[in-house]
């Protein structure tokens, strides 16, 4: 077994905030990521696949397969958009890291798959400081 990443960057605006809660409540939570206004990051996606090396290509995966199926069906769909209004598969869901890296991973492992590799992980950096990595579980 051997593992490729593909690492791709998308700049995002979005808001945390749950209409159930009272403004209190949600500043009390989300602090500054509550702003009315929104708020944005430069995101770094980074992809893991694993797989055997196909003894034809010496490759898991095609790294240029991989690059376009992250930027077809994810980044180019998140990259200068508000989260919150703008992405389709994101909307009536928070728009934390962890429900970003959850929803592209739904939608690229089976993408993966049909390469003959296996989706690992995603890791998906939301600031130098912050975040989080998805293994499908």
């Amino acid at each position: 077994m051997i593992y490729i990443e593909r690492r791709e960057r998308f700049s995002a605006a979005h808001q945390l905030y749950n209409p159930n809660w009272t403004e209190e409540q949600n500043e009390a939570v989300f602090g500054k990521c509550a702003n009315q206004n929104f708020h944005g990051h430069n995101f770094e996606m980074i992809v893991t696949v694993k797989g055997e090396v196909n003894p034809d290509t010496g490759f898991v995966m095609n790294l240029t397969d991989l690059k376009e199926i992250i930027r077809t069906n994810v980044t180019d769909k998140l990259d200068h958009k508000n989260l919150n209004l703008d992405v389709d598969f994101l909307h009536g869901k928070m728009t934390s890291t962890e429900n970003i890296a959850i929803e592209a991973w739904k939608i690229i492992a089976p993408k993966i798959a049909e390469h003959g590799a296996t989706l690992h992980c995603i890791r998906l950096v939301e600031t130098e400081n912050n975040a989080v990595e998805y293994y499908g579980e």
